[in-house]
């Protein structure tokens, strides 16, 4: 039977989580649903200088506000806990030393100082300072240094890192599900530190580590973690373990320019880069955006499901998502398109869902109307609209009538005959029994073909009186809305007013 599928997500709480990283752990849910599969959240927090206060809360929150819940992680314990990396710290130096005992691995015992002379040093020569096969022999380790050296310095407790021993002159065949094949001549690695003097593994001791323990199957992460491969797969080959399958997504660019998409980019251009507020950022939850819009736009960076489909329900990526639609090249992130997506979700939407969003925007601006009122409104007004904040600016002249007019519309519409012909309006409409949009249209045109007068010299001005503007739906559901006596009041106000 083959094994199960088993993808995590692994951020480190050092602030709020990018859009990235979250289109990171999108995919991996995708993956791990589309494959009836497991998806884990493991905090990796082993860098204790760089943790924020609330970051780990904020990612959950993030996951859990675009509906891709986790199925391990804090507080939703699994068989192979803990899933905060702080607290299996005693877990990693035991197997640190066992790299050390199987020859994989090394004491180094070189000082700060040290390391800076020759880094400095090979800098003044043009070259680079690394520490691998070609100069190990020359520093102070446990390759150098005889058994009892090494001994005599662990024992007087003389600080030491434990550095993973790479191979000389081999060639590292490895596999990218989105890259395909990729090979590394082994002499160009360094030694990585696997073990700091601070009792902490390093990233690259516990990744391995846990993803072994917590039986991941597939590492789906980003394309900045392609040049840690090799030693991955080394450090796997050097334990004994089965190696996981990697996949790097590309990286999500710049709306315009060269290099990765940053929170600098966002405040620039004026979009969130965040999923939810994270101090003066504003997140695509408060900016208005549905999570659905969200979820759908990051899934369309960087992967396309070879149809020409762009709506994507959560339920219909995982059916359709496949890590071998992922793009290796970058994928440029447009703002525009973004909205596009929300003005899409916010069409499906219910109306009544839609008034109750904007039912707590009248409330604040101190405006009571009945839930069937406000309804009816947005059913009129929504397919103007890319988010719901949008609905006061598109149809606030239902809740209160024109304040002022629009000078241009004024002086274009408001001719020398128009007030007669309002006024004579202000008479069709006394006469209506039955307000109805049809009744009221049929009534107002049967007027003005009796008067052998255009449209264009009584419909825009009416929309004018009514609406303070030339904006809005058709013209005789906004009366109808509004009812017999504001639509007369609002064009008797006008009258006396231009």
């Amino acid at each position: 039977m083959s094994q199960k599928v088993r993808v995590r997500f692994a951020p480190s709480p050092t602030g709020p989580l990018h859009i990235g990283g979250l289109r990171t752990a999108l995919f991996n849910y995708l993956f791990a649903k589309k494959n009836g599969g497991d998806f884990i959240l493991r905090i990796e927090d082993t860098d204790q200088n760089r943790f924020v206060d609330g970051a780990e809360q904020y990612i959950i929150e993030a996951l859990n506000w675009c509906g891709i819940s986790f199925d391990e992680g804090p507080d939703k314990e699994g068989a192979v806990g803990s899933y905060r990396q702080s607290e299996r710290k005693d877990l990693y130096k035991n197997y640190a030393l066992e790299l050390i005992e199987k020859g994989k691995a090394y004491y180094a015992f070189d000082t700060a100082e040290t390391l800076d002379y020759h880094r400095k040093d090979h800098e003044s020569k043009g070259k680079t300072f690394i520490y691998n096969w070609h100069n190990r022999l020359k520093l102070t380790n446990s390759l150098s240094l005889s058994k009892k050296q090494v001994a005599d310095k662990l024992n007087a407790g003389e600080p030491y890192v434990i550095r993973f021993k790479s191979p000389e002159n081999e060639e590292i065949h490895l596999n990218d599900i989105i890259r395909g094949q990729i090979s590394i001549d082994s002499s160009t690695l360094d030694d990585k530190v696997l073990f700091k003097s601070d009792g902490m593994p390093t990233y690259h001791l516990a990744n391995i580590v846990d993803d072994h323990l917590m039986k991941i199957t597939h590492v789906i992460r980003g394309e900045e973690w392609l040049p840690s491969l090799a030693l991955h797969n080394l450090l796997y080959n050097a334990f004994g373990w089965d190696t996981p399958e990697f996949a790097h997504l590309p990286l999500i660019m710049k709306p315009v320019g060269k290099g990765k998409l940053s929170k600098r980019d966002g405040e620039k251009g004026g979009f969130p880069v965040f999923p939810l507020t994270w101090n003066q950022s504003e997140g695509y939850r408060e900016a208005g955006f549905f999570p659905e819009a969200v979820v759908n736009f990051l899934a369309l960076l960087g992967w396309n499901p070879g149809t020409e489909q762009e709506i994507f329900s959560l339920e219909e990526l995982v059916n359709t998502f496949s890590l071998e639609r992922v793009n290796k090249s970058g994928a440029r992130f447009d703002p525009e398109k973004n909205n596009w997506y929300n003005q899409q979700w916010l069409q499906k939407k219910s109306n009544d869902d839609l008034a109750a969003l904007f039912a707590s925007d009248l409330e604040k601006r101190n405006i009571s109307s009945t839930k069937e009122y406000t309804t009816q409104v947005v059913s009129l007004i929504k397919e103007r609209a890319t988010f719901a904040k949008d609905f006061w600016e598109l149809g606030d002249y239902f809740f209160q009538a024109p304040q002022s007019y629009n000078e241009k519309a004024v002086k274009k519409q408001w001719k020398e005959g128009t007030p007669k012909i309002m006024a004579a309006i202000v008479e069709v409409l006394q006469n209506i029994t039955d307000f109805d949009s049809p009744i009221i249209e049929e009534a107002v045109k049967g007027w003005i073909a009796e008067q052998e007068l255009s449209f264009g010299k009584v419909m825009p001005p009416l929309r004018l009186v009514l609406v303070g503007d030339m904006k809005g739906p058709h013209i005789f559901d906004i009366m109808h809305l509004i009812g017999k006596k504001e639509s007369v009041n609002r064009i008797e106000t006008a009258i006396a007013q231009l």
